[in-house]
Parts: C-alpha cells; structure tokens; sequence
C-alpha cells in the first residue's frame, strides 16, 4: 500500500527530536542527516517546524498526553514521541485531525499505533488546548527561578520575527520603506517572518545580513572604528565582524572553525566589508599587537536562544554550564591581557544563565565603562551595575528578542 503523502517529513522531524532529547544533539546537527532523503524543500521545511513546535511547547504536550493514559509512557517511547508531533501538527501548525492521524499512525505498529489513535482522539474530542506560552521544563524554571522564567515564557511562545542589520546605518529610512520593515534603531530592521531570505531585496548586494538585534548591540556598545583596530574574538559566522568593518574598524576576526570562518568569508565579499579572518584556538593563539578594542562574544550554552532554538531548552544543563563557563573565563583572562591601555573590552553571551554572565563579570579585572540607557533600543535599560541583561520577554509588543549578557570595561 502507498505511504500517504507527507509522510517522509514526519519521519526526518522523529528523527530530530530523538537525536536531541535521546543523544543531545542540537535541532541544528540532527537536521541535515534527517532530511538528507527528501528533495522538496517545502518537505524539509516541514519536518523542522514540527520539531521545533513539539519541541517549544514539549512539556504540556507531555502534560496532554499523560492525561489521556492510564499508565505514564516513558519520556523516549516511540508512542509519546509521535504524540508529541501528532499534537503539535494539529495545535500548533493547524493540520486537520484527520491528516494529523493519516501521517502519524504510520510511524508506529501493532499495539502501539492502536494506543497513540486512542489518546490523540481522545484528546482531539476534548478540544484541548494549550496555554497562551509553553510551560518551561523543571530543571530550566530551578536554573533561572519562577519569576524570571514566568516573565520569559511569554516571549517563547512564537517563532521570532526576522531582524536585520544593514551595511550602512545612513539608509534605515530607505530599506524600512523597501521591505516594509520596523526599525528600533539605526542600521536595525524587523521584518515579520515569510518570504525566504535569499529572495528579499538587498541579500545579493550585500546590503544587510540577518543578526537578531539583542545579537547587534555588543558592537553597538564599541561605536565608531575611526580606523582603529579591534579583534573580535570567537568572531564566526561574522555578523558582529560586519558591523565592526561598517563602523570604520580594522578588524582582526578570529575563530577555530574553519566551516564558520569560511560562512564568514561568504559575508564579507557579499557584503563587500574588509576584515582579516584568522584561524586558530584563541586560549593558545598570541596577537602580534595589542588591539584599541576587543569583542568576545563568548562560546556559551546559547539559551538565550531559546525562541529560535527551543532545544536548547530540553538538552542544557549543569555539566554544559560548568564547561563553558571554564571556558569564558580563561578566555576573558586572555584577551585582557590583549588591550591597549585605554582600550575598550566588551564580554558578551547569548545566554540566560548567571554563571555565564553576571557571575564572569564579576570577576573581571579593569574598569568598569557602564552602558548607559542612551545607548540602547527604547525598552531596553542597562542594570544597576552598568550591564545589560536582556530576555526573550522583553519588547514583547514588538517581538520580542534573544537573551543576552553584555558588560564593557576599559583597562
């Protein structure tokens, strides 16, 4: 009998999701062997919006499903992980029931395919519904605490808008008219999601790349180059290189990734920036001079990509914590070492957790250069000790934006 149409997509997001709640892979590394099989790209496309969505509102689908069964499945049985996409196809990506059971059933046999069509009817009879934001996992709502994972729900709830930033900040007014986009700051613009990226005005001229705008502000925080030199450190893909190279830095950017500095290289001659990409391992690596500025926008668990990247928030925990932030600190110890007196640091991590943040700032040896509220986006206001910490909570209104930790100093 023929395989009923979609199927293949459902099989490549199974995949995904039991690479990255079984193995702990990220959504990114499962994707490419997941989808290596299907050749549409509307396919592809797909497989990773349900497991993105199963995987952004996991713990009350979990919740759904266990109300619906006499004995509790196991977290990795086959059954609970096809019911999860099961019912966020049919919650979330409004496929109808029957289309949702024609492509899910197949997955599974014998008893188990009778039990997951007798818990997703069950439950599809209910009319139930999930909350207006997902229910974070226990072990996020210890890390970050209750009040602060209440206020960051809200901003998980949606896939993120697309930001961009452009090559000149002289021309946001023109681009904010061209691609009917917001704009919350000069040389920023939101667009909302649909159109591919390659197929919108301005990508084949190099006249902006796509950088959340929490990811923008650590080079904001630099100003202008004025032909000075910076490094930026762990620089690849190259976004933050970009912005240097358009504020008039002279830039050394560095990074041990050769696939991630040559995505870098990509940018730069679409873009038509100069910076000096270097290869190499920055905890053994010696610059040949000291630098007038440097940005480390450290390795880090990335959860505060959480909006973009809701696996982040069912694989991370406290081992990952505790070897990056091993990391950031020889990394912040070395590039102090690096600066010109008078020069500038900028610390900066995409991530939600205190110990990569707050807990690394602390301990730096220089002068503080506080962040002033003048300095960043309306909404947005430095902390008492002049860092920014800013969560997928905030400019709610407006869409949201990544979590980040950004401190500055001077030595």
């Amino acid at each position: 009998m023929a395989e009923p149409s979609g199927i293949h997509a459902r099989r490549a997001a199974l995949q995904m999701l039991d690479a990255v709640l079984r193995r702990g892979d990220t959504l990114e590394q499962a994707i490419g062997p997941a989808t290596s099989r299907i050749r549409q790209a509307p396919d592809k496309a797909l497989a990773r919006a349900i497991a993105n969505e199963t995987l952004r509102w996991l713990t009350d689908l979990d919740a759904m499903i266990d109300s619906a069964t006499r004995k509790k499945l196991a977290d990795d049985a086959r059954p609970r992980m096809v019911l999860r996409m099961m019912l966020a196809q049919w919650l979330r990506l409004e496929t109808p029931p029957h289309a949702v059971i024609a492509t899910g059933l197949p997955l599974l046999i014998g008893g188990a395919r009778k039990l997951a069509h007798g818990v997703f009817s069950t439950l599809a009879k209910q009319e139930v519904e999930l909350p207006a934001a997902p229910t974070l996992p226990d072990a996020v709502i210890l890390r970050w605490g209750a009040g602060k994972s209440a206020a960051i729900a809200p901003g998980l709830a949606e896939p993120p808008p697309l930001d961009l930033t452009l090559r000149n900040s002289a021309e946001t007014a023109q681009w904010a008219n061209t691609l009917s986009a917001d704009s919350f700051a000069p040389g920023h613009l939101r667009l909302s999601r649909g159109e591919a990226v390659e197929n919108l005005p301005g990508f084949k001229d190099g006249a902006w790349w796509v950088q959340d705008i929490a990811a923008s502000l650590p080079a904001r925080l630099l100003g202008q180059g004025e032909g000075r030199h910076v490094l930026d450190l762990c620089a690849a893909p190259g976004g933050k290189s970009l912005q240097l190279a358009a504020a008039g830095w002279n830039v050394t950017a560095l990074d041990l990734s050769k696939r991630r500095l040559d995505l870098l290289k990509d940018n730069l001659k679409r873009t038509g920036l100069k910076a000096a990409p270097v290869r190499a391992d920055a905890l053994t690596w010696e610059p040949k001079h000291q630098f007038d500025a440097i940005l480390l926008d450290a390795p880090c668990t990335a959860t505060g990509t959480c909006r973009r990247h809701p696996d982040v928030l069912h694989r991370i925990s406290g081992r990952q914590i505790e070897e990056m932030t091993s990391l950031q600190m020889a990394l912040l110890e070395r590039a102090q070492g690096w600066l010109k007196p008078g020069g500038t640091l900028v610390y900066a991590v995409c991530s939600l957790e205190s110990e990569e943040g707050e807990e690394q700032a602390a301990h730096v040896a220089l002068t503080p250069t506080p962040i002033t509220g003048d300095e960043l986006p309306a909404g947005l206001k430095p902390t008492a000790e002049g860092w920014l910490r800013c969560d997928p909570g905030m400019l709610a209104e407006q869409g949201g934006l990544d979590g980040f930790f950004i401190a500055r100093w001077r030595r």
